[in-house]
């Protein structure tokens, strides 16, 4: 089976916190890893998501260690939307 992987840059402007992050996290960029698997048919191409990954800490942050944690993606896109309307 053919996959992919998508990486983005979520930006937060103000700190935040969601389900499956421990604790607040500061503002910043941080990268978003979404895999996604081929599925193939007679009429079309489409591609189903199969796992998304948060990176921490921020982008601009210093320091050796980093963590990949795997998030729901509606957990990111309701964070995202409150920063929005904040």
């Amino acid at each position: 089976m053919t996959s992919r992987t998508i990486e983005t840059v979520v930006h937060f402007a103000s700190a935040f916190s969601f389900a499956g992050i421990a604790g607040q996290q500061p503002a910043g960029a941080y990268r978003v890893d979404r895999d996604e698997e081929l599925i193939e048919s007679v009429s079309r191409v489409a591609w189903l998501r199969t796992k998304t990954f948060f990176h921490l800490p921020a982008i601009d942050t210093p320091g050796p260690r980093q963590q990949m944690m795997p998030i729901n993606p509606a957990d990111l896109e309701a964070a995202l939307e409150r920063d929005r309307q904040s």
